[in-house]
């Protein structure tokens, strides 16, 4: 039982240090461009 709570915070530790990483390392910019949609107004 020991051995499986141990591998469980192993496998945590590891997930947040890898988040951690991801966090800082990874390219998160979102890609910018221009959009235009038509909109009617007062459609009766």
């Amino acid at each position: 039982m020991g051995r499986i709570i141990k591998v469980l915070l192993l496998l945590v530790i590891l997930g947040f240090i890898g988040l951690t990483v991801f966090a800082y390392l990874g390219d998160l910019t979102p890609v910018q461009g221009e959009v235009r949609k038509p909109v009617v107004l007062n459609a009766d």
